[in-house]
């Protein structure tokens, strides 16, 4: 017994010893073989130039269908714009409401949210189509060859060992009563094409928004190029002041080397500014969907009106005219459907049929035909329904929690959108005195350091108190401007502005 348990640890050493050398083996890295690079060849297929003109004639149909109903479904809500506009009636100059309406019919986005709810549309009639009649037909031929189990002369006296025979057959099912699952369905179908109707309102109105945004940023990257551009003139026109007083004496070295510096860093940020302006422009271009929209001329300007909103009118409004809110609710709708629908499923199904055969031996050899009603249940698996049933409830309720979760969400973003647009409003008052004290302690600064009472410190944090409080200004209108289309999104309708100015 000692030998067969030393025997058996042994064996047990020299397995551990052997993993162990095989599982270094394995790790050990393979330098020695180069990783093949793979070089994926380009696409030789030519092409078909009459299916590719095919193609883009479809496609070209479907934009335009898509177009129409796009601009009905803005039209609606704004109905004081008209969005029959083409990009080639511009002449290189857009207003706001331009852009707007370009992007409604040719904006991808768009166009894929009305496919989509298009697509649910569809399932409607897909629903009803239980009522309608399915045909069948078809041809049938056989040739059966007999096994004779005699012989002699009985077989011999056989002309024929087989039978052919010839079988058209046509035939007709038709549902006539289903106790309203068709119609549970049919609703359920409904009310996810409705729902889908307001996403699509809501991908218009998130269009609607990235268009005003990237409008109002290039108005704003115009007015940070020009004012840059303004400040390169003061520090230029600075630097000449500089050189003037140091040939006669009256400044020293030292204030034409600050006034070179402060013109150098200008010039730095007015490139800056140039780069911002032109990717800006490339923004509004996206947010349009037209490329060739990168090199317009805006006639707008930042708006300076004020809006006239009141926090419980607009939750009032955001309440029966926010696309979420109101898909969601649709979405409630429809898990109730599914429930009604689930619940049906437990009846059965009344329908009709019949079939009509023609043929034999030979085609016209005889014909027959079958009539008939049943009352049938199909694939009926109490378990399978009740678990289905029970399913479709707790969707529902998983549906009107989404509901309840979106109606509060839409609370917030009312008021955060409203405290936003109060805060940008409050503070151009304050920028507005702080851009006319900076512009009076700039031109005083300039005028001493000509007559030669200023110095060259003084100047330049003049001149930038001057820009910050510029672009200060500028940016509390800018984002007065988007707070006010973030209000109009949140809230699903336009707001309206005053008469007065800020």
């Amino acid at each position: 017994m000692k030998k067969f348990v030393n025997l058996i640890l042994i064996c047990s050493m020299l397995s551990l010893t052997s993993n162990m050398v095989l599982a270094k083996e394995v790790q050990k890295p393979k330098t020695d073989k180069k990783d093949k690079v793979e070089i994926v060849k380009p696409d030789n297929k030519k092409v078909n130039n009459r299916q590719e003109k095919k193609k883009t004639a479809v496609t070209q149909k479907a934009k335009k269908d898509s177009s129409k109903e796009a601009e009905g479904m803005y039209e609606t809500k704004f109905p004081v714009i008209n969005s029959q506009i083409e990009y080639s009636e511009m002449n290189g100059e857009v207003t706001l409401i331009d852009c707007i309406k370009l992007a409604i019919t040719h904006h991808p986005a768009i166009m894929s949210a009305i496919s989509n709810s298009e697509i649910y549309k569809t399932r409607i009639g897909q629903a009803w189509s239980n009522y309608f009649p399915t045909v069948s037909a078809g041809v049938s031929y056989s040739r059966n060859d007999m096994l004779m189990t005699m012989g002699g002369a009985y077989s011999r006296m056989m002309t024929q060992k087989y039978n052919m025979y010839y079988v058209p057959t046509l035939s007709a099912n038709l549902l006539l009563f289903d106790f309203g699952k068709t119609k549970a369905n049919a609703d359920l179908a409904r009310r996810n094409y409705e729902s889908s109707r307001y996403d699509a309102e809501m991908s218009i109105e998130s269009v609607i928004y990235n268009v005003k945004v990237a409008y109002y940023n290039l108005l704003f990257a115009e007015i940070q190029k020009a004012v840059y551009e303004d400040t390169v003139k003061d520090f230029e026109l600075q630097l000449k002041q500089a050189k003037a007083q140091y040939n006669i004496g009256k400044k020293a070295k030292i204030d034409v080397t600050t006034a070179e510096y402060n013109m150098g860093n200008a010039k730095v940020n007015l490139i800056k500014a140039k780069n911002t302006l032109e990717l800006a422009a490339a923004q509004l271009a996206n947010a349009v969907g037209i490329p060739e929209l990168e090199g317009v001329i805006l006639k707008d300007k930042l708006n300076t009106k004020e809006y006239q909103v009141n926090f419980k009118d607009l939750l009032s409004v955001a309440e029966s005219s926010r696309p979420a809110l109101l898909s969601a609710k649709k979405k409630v709708d429809a898990a109730e459907m599914n429930v009604r629908s689930a619940k049906r499923s437990f009846t059965p199904d009344l329908g009709a049929f019949g079939s009509y055969s023609h043929g034999g031996r030979q085609v016209d050899s005889d014909y027959g035909y079958q009539l008939g009603v049943q009352l049938n249940y199909s694939s009926m698996n109490i378990m399978l329904l009740k678990k289905q049933v029970d399913e479709a409830k707790a969707t529902y309720k998983k549906y009107v929690a989404d509901y309840e979760q979106e109606r509060q969400n839409v609370y917030l973003e009312v008021k955060s959108a409203y405290i936003n647009l109060m805060n940008s409003h409050d503070s151009l008052g304050v920028s507005k005195l702080a851009l006319q004290q900076a512009k009076e302690r700039q031109y005083q600064a300039f005028r001493r350091y000509q007559v030669g009472l200023g110095d060259a410190i003084e100047f330049k944090d003049a001149e930038n108190s001057y820009l910050n409080a510029q672009l200060d200004y500028y940016s509390n209108l800018l984002d007065y401007n988007v707070n006010a289309a973030e209000l109009e999104r949140v809230i699903g309708a336009p707001i309206k502005e005053s008469n007065v100015d800020l």
